[in-house]
């Protein structure tokens, strides 16, 4: 035991010593294994820190109260709630019927003779400087010590008077305002004067003010309703505090009159499962994550931490190689006063612990420093406050472990290498007959058929995409394995090529140990990258095939949903001023009732409109018939399949019917001298064959129903018949795109029926695409109107994957470029007696830039061919599973009836070509040309070391 301490003692000294004389290689080495310790330490920091405990999450939702009570909406009926009130349900079974509305009386709840505060929400549009800001209103006296911890004053003071406001420094940033600005409510004219800024430590992006209860919500809502507009949506809560905390058995008394409570000593101190009536009912279920779940989410965490350090070795053991390589002279000396084997093997082993433990102290050091400099920008990102700045000793000691871990798996292989090398090898400096494995590269192959029946068999047999993964991973590391005879093959061409990368080449192959883990290193950060981006690029095929424009090309659509269309003048202006607009449609809609309101309206007195479908035309599948609930199930999978190919089952154009003229046709891009002589005539225009009633001489309908009629009609359970409309209508041709717009009725044709109609909007087409400034400035002034606008500028398929793509590309590049250049400073490092012979030759000083260039290309070029190739095999199967998974649910929509079936999916399999091409062309020579350029083109002649 004594002695294996000391050779281990001595062993660990060399190391130490041999990594300082060698500080560039192992600098190389230590920033390799540190670079992925900073970045989990740095992840393991941030997510403890955001992460809230039970106390740290009641602080930012109940303050310092006891417990808060909330209404349900059910009007009070006694419920069911779990321990921290997320979920509920009404005691009452209520099986098919809907639940009870209604607001809750929670003062009931409130025990008697405990202190509490009334905290209500609601939201407003507030005027800013640029416009109108939409903004969470909040009321609560904040001074109050109940709401301690809720927000936090940054600035100024909470508001002590009803013309006060305090707001959150986001909604200041937002609106352009300060602390001591006046800011009013759209319908409401009377100034708040901003008394202080907060935040709210869990929800950072915030757009909320904070007045005292009843200053704002209450006459806003007042102000609106008088102007006959939405008045505001306020809920309500309460904050208690009581002596003893809120107890389990207090919550179950408020929940026996309706109330949810989200009590502080429930959540610390949780009753039994037993003792919780919602979990007793039979109906709910205490779900937590499964074994299976768990095992999941463990087995992808180890898959992760297990590719990351077989990245790390692949670039990191060639580097131990060569330094035991560089010090063999040094190993001999050992073995020839007696060390054996082991001690030689422990000198190496050693070198990976000295390095894997800098490394992990670095590492570390970093990450905390990194996190703690970057904290604000981490809570920005994130949204919310930290918790704490929460350090886990235990876990970054294992993060730590990690990193020698890594140095001594890495210096594993070399130093199995050095040990069997005999001391006079190792003292003249012979390398000796270098053989490569026979049998590693048989195994490898059986990996690739393996991973690819796997693969095969997920994509065509299985609904298990885990397989094709799984299947495409054991393909990807049977190729890593057949690395070395991949570059024994790949030196086959070398006769064919100039004498630097023919000596580049031939290096390689003869240095395998050293060449086949850079390329294995290469190959496996370019396969992932080529597997994603087939992935995606197939993603973003599909995306584009499936894409349905609102809009043609560049054209605009403006439509306000306001009662009375008294705002849709002065939206069709700002659209008009602001934007490069060639043509312009106004649009009008249809009314019914006494009230102009609009058509999702429940405002009282508010009426629909729908067009009529004949009943010839309806689809069989979905047409309604009395005490069936599923018209579908009448027919069979034979029929319904069928059916599906019927016109009247095939997906609709629209459902909207507008009032205007012909320019409307010129916007949408349809040119139809018929369409625009039926407008001028006075016919509508019909782009959905089912809504011209043949029978009737080629007419359509418009039902108007008012809102007496509905409600009759839905009392006696029948559909209101409502006052019915006909005009003469031109039919388009089948397939003329109409953009949701499924009839046009020319305004004198709407006049002559006594129909209703107020201004709806405008279509637009430019002449251009509206840039950025002018969006902004048109979204300013459409605020300065109050109005609902609708605003919609067809851009086309807009790709959201090309920034990934790029993304993704230059990741692989660098990755690539880094390993082929590790691989290329070994290289030189491995070959510098080779260098210094050519010097002693007499070659040229540019043969040794050039030899390093085509060394490092050589490397990338072959991981890159490995990698593309290895890469695809996991795209097409997921794709291919995909495609599967598509089909099998259009088949099943087509047997029950499902939606208006249209064609099959698409599902394309698409090869990034643009981004293979860059990886195959211009990696390897962007690599190349780096290196040379990195690369001193003379070297000093150094006398030969004697023997």
């Amino acid at each position: 035991m004594k002695h294996s301490y000391h050779s281990w003692r001595a062993a660990i000294r060399i190391a130490r010593r041999d990594a300082l004389r060698s500080k560039g290689r192992s600098f190389l080495v230590l920033a390799m294994i540190a670079l992925p310790i900073i970045g989990v330490s740095a992840a393991d920091l941030t997510l403890r820190s955001a992460e809230l405990s039970t106390e740290q999450s009641l602080e930012r939702s109940i303050g310092a109260a006891d417990a808060r009570l909330s209404g349900t909406g059910m009007g009070g009926v006694a419920i069911y709630q779990s321990p921290d009130g997320t979920d509920y349900e009404p005691v009452k079974d209520y099986g098919d019927k809907p639940y009870p509305e209604g607001a809750t009386d929670l003062k009931k709840a409130i025990p008697a003779g405990v202190r509490s505060l009334k905290d209500s929400t609601g939201s407003a549009k507030l005027r800013t400087t640029h416009g109108l800001l939409h903004t969470e209103v909040r009321e609560l006296k904040a001074e109050d010590p109940l709401a301690a911890g809720l927000m936090t004053l940054l600035s100024g003071r909470f508001p002590r008077g009803a013309g006060e406001v305090a707001a959150s420094t986001h909604f200041l940033e937002s609106s352009g305002l300060s602390v001591g600005s006046k800011i009013t409510a759209r319908g409401f004219d009377r100034e708040y004067t901003i008394t202080g800024s907060y935040e709210l430590p869990g929800a950072l992006e915030s757009d909320q003010v904070i007045a005292l209860p009843g200053a704002l919500l209450d006459p806003l809502d007042k102000a609106l309703l008088a102007d006959d507009l939405p008045g505001v949506s306020k809920d309500t809560s309460y904050l208690v505090g009581v002596s003893g905390g809120f107890t389990w058995n207090m919550v179950k008394q408020a929940n026996a009159k309706g109330v949810v409570v989200v009590s502080r000593s429930v959540q610390l101190d949780p009753p039994a499962s037993a003792d919780v009536p919602l979990y007793q009912t039979g109906k709910w279920n205490n779900y937590e994550a499964s074994p299976a779940a768990k095992a999941a989410a463990v087995a992808a965490a180890a898959t992760i931490v297990g590719l990351a350090i077989l990245e790390i070795c692949l670039l990191a053991g060639p580097a131990f190689a060569v330094g035991a390589r560089r010090s063999r002279r040094q190993l001999g000396l050992v073995g020839a006063n007696g060390g054996d084997r082991r001690h030689i093997r422990a000198i190496v082993l050693s070198g990976g612990l000295v390095i894997g433990a800098a490394a992990a102290v670095v590492g570390t050091l970093l990450g905390l420093a990194l996190t703690y400099a970057l904290r604000p920008l981490l809570e920005g990102y994130i949204g919310a406050r930290f918790g704490s700045f929460d350090i886990r000793p235990l876990e970054l000691l294992g993060i730590a472990l990690l990193a020698v871990l890594t140095g001594l798996l890495a210096a594993i292989v070399p130093a199995v290498t050095a040990s069997r090398q005999t001391v006079l090898a190792s003292l003249t400096g012979r390398r000796g007959i270098r053989r490569s494995s026979r049998v590693l590269p048989l195994i490898g192959l059986a990996a690739v058929l393996l991973g690819a029946g796997l693969a095969l068999y997920g994509s065509l047999l299985s609904d298990q995409p885990i397989i094709v993964a799984g299947g495409s991973a054991i393909a990807e590391l049977g190729v890593v394995a057949m690395t070395p005879a991949l570059v024994g093959l790949f030196g086959r061409t070398g006769r064919w090529l100039p004498l630097s990368p023919r000596l580049a080449l031939r290096d390689a192959v003869r240095n395998r140990g050293r060449t086949a883990p850079a390329v294995a290193a290469v190959l496996a950060a370019v396969a992932g990258t080529v597997a994603v981006t087939t992935y995606q690029a197939s993603r973003e095929a599909q995306g584009e095939a499936t894409y349905v424009a609102q809009l043609p090309a560049g054209a605009v659509s403006l439509l306000v949903d306001e009662p009375g269309g008294r705002d849709v003048a002065q939206a069709r202006e700002a659209a008009q001023k602001y934007l490069p607009v060639e043509e312009r449609a106004d649009v009008d809609r249809i009314t019914v009732g006494k009230k102009q309101c609009t058509r999702y309206s429940d405002a009282s007195g508010c009426g629909l409109h729908e067009i009529v479908i004949p009943k010839a035309n309806e689809c069989p599948l979905w047409a309604s018939v009395p005490g069936v609930d599923d018209p579908a199930a009448r027919f069979s999978k034979a029929q319904r399949r069928e059916l599906a190919k019927d016109w009247r089952c095939k997906d609709d154009t629209g459902y909207e019917a507008y009032v205007g003229d012909e320019k409307l046709l010129k916007v949408l891009g349809i040119n139809d001298p018929a369409a625009a002589k039926a407008l001028a005539e006075g016919k509508a225009v019909s782009f959905d064959k089912r809504n011209i009633d043949t029978a009737k001489g080629n007419k359509v309908a418009i039902r108007l129903v008012t809102e007496a009629e509905d409600d009759k009609a839905q009392a006696a359970g029948k559909e209101a018949e409502g006052t019915v409309k006909a005009f003469p209508a031109y039919q388009m041709p089948t397939g003329t795109k109409s953009y949701g717009v499924s009839m046009l009725i020319p305004p004198s044709a709407a006049k002559s029926a006594g129909l209703m109609t107020v201004p709806y909007g405008a279509y637009y087409t430019t002449d251009r695409t509206p840039n950025t400034e002018q969006r902004q400035k048109l979204d300013a002034e459409l605020d300065k109107t109050g109005a609902e606008v609708s605003l919609h500028i067809e851009e086309g398929f807009v790709s959201e994957q090309n920034i990934v793509l790029l993304a993704l590309t230059v990741f692989a590049g660098l990755i690539t470029i880094g390993a082929a250049g590790i691989a290329t400073g070994l290289a030189q490092a491995d070959a510098e007696a080779d260098l210094k012979t050519l010097a002693a030759v007499g070659a040229p000083p540019r043969v040794r830039r050039t030899l390093s260039g085509f060394q490092c290309g050589v490397v990338a070029a072959m991981g890159v061919v490995l990698g593309t190739a290895a890469g695809v095999l996991p795209a097409v199967g997921l794709r291919l599973s995909e495609r599967r998974e598509a089909e099998r649910w259009y088949q099943q929509a087509l047997d029950e009836g499902w939606g208006r079936v249209q064609d099959l999916p698409q599902v394309p399999i698409v090869v990034p070509w643009t981004t293979l091409a860059a990886l195959l062309i211009a990696v390897p020579v962007g690599a190349a040309v780096l290196a040379a350029l990195v690369t001193r083109s003379r070297g000093a002649v150094a006398r030969r070391e004697a023997t």
